[in-house]
């Protein structure tokens, strides 16, 4: 009789534990048209607004996002928009598959500040000339300072920027 309780117990755990862990990659499928390896970006990015006091929610914007080819060199990632189409991201696969996860941050945050915060480029320059935003193009001269150490800083400008 304490053997079959026991049996029972652990089903319902590995159920409850099974239920609760499809709730939570229930959560991010509402990205519905973006590639499933960008989720954990997208809901970051809607995080560290939300803690800096702004709403953004990706989906209901309509940003979509994939991962592919750019033709262009040298080029980790685009945002395509106006008018007439939908906001959509491209990040170049090269690039993504050698790319680090801070790296991949770095550069989806700065697509998502192109297409939903409306974030020109930035070629502004701290004194020990490391990038002042982490909005600048590339084709400038400072130098990219993207770590954990210093993300923060560069969250609070890429959000708080008039």
């Amino acid at each position: 009789m304490k053997n079959i309780a026991s049996v029972a117990l652990s089903i319902i755990f590995v159920f409850a534990i099974s239920s609760c862990t499809k709730e939570l990659l229930d959560l991010d499928n509402r990205f519905t048209n973006v590639e499933k390896d960008l989720w954990k970006y997208y809901s970051e990015f809607e995080y560290q607004a939300e803690i800096r006091g702004l709403k953004i929610n990706l989906e209901s914007l309509n940003i979509s996002g994939e991962i592919s080819d750019i033709a262009e060199k040298g080029i980790a990632g685009s945002c395509q928009y106006g008018s007439s189409i939908n906001s959509h991201i491209i990040i170049d696969q090269p690039f993504w598959k050698n790319s680090t996860d801070l790296a991949k941050e770095f550069v989806v945050f700065h697509e998502l500040g192109h297409c939903v915060l409306n974030r020109d480029h930035n070629e502004s320059k701290n004194q020990n000339g490391t990038c002042q935003s982490i909005m600048r193009s590339g084709l400038g001269d400072c130098i990219d300072a993207y770590t954990l150490n210093n993300r923060k800083t560069y969250l609070d400008e890429l959000f708080f920027d008039d």
